[in-house]
């Protein structure tokens, strides 16, 4: 059972707690754009970039991220 928990994190060459920690801080950022877009559709004048600027963060976080870990 705690081969399930260790096996794709060292496939990426981490290990669990950087996994988990990555994989939360990415949640964590999706959580935030889909708020910021519930409200923007109640109140559009609000959050008016702030979803669209989170993607484009996000993505370049992950982005980051495979090319580090590609190299690695």
């Amino acid at each position: 059972m705690i081969q399930r928990f260790v096996e794709h994190p060292h496939a990426v060459g981490e290990t669990y707690g950087e996994h988990a920690a990555a994989a939360a801080g990415f949640g964590g950022l999706l959580i935030a754009a889909g708020l910021a877009c519930l409200v923007h559709a109640l109140l559009p004048w609000m959050f008016e970039a702030t979803a669209s600027g989170l993607v484009v963060r996000l993505h370049n976080r992950m982005a980051a991220r495979r090319g580090t870990l590609a190299a690695g």
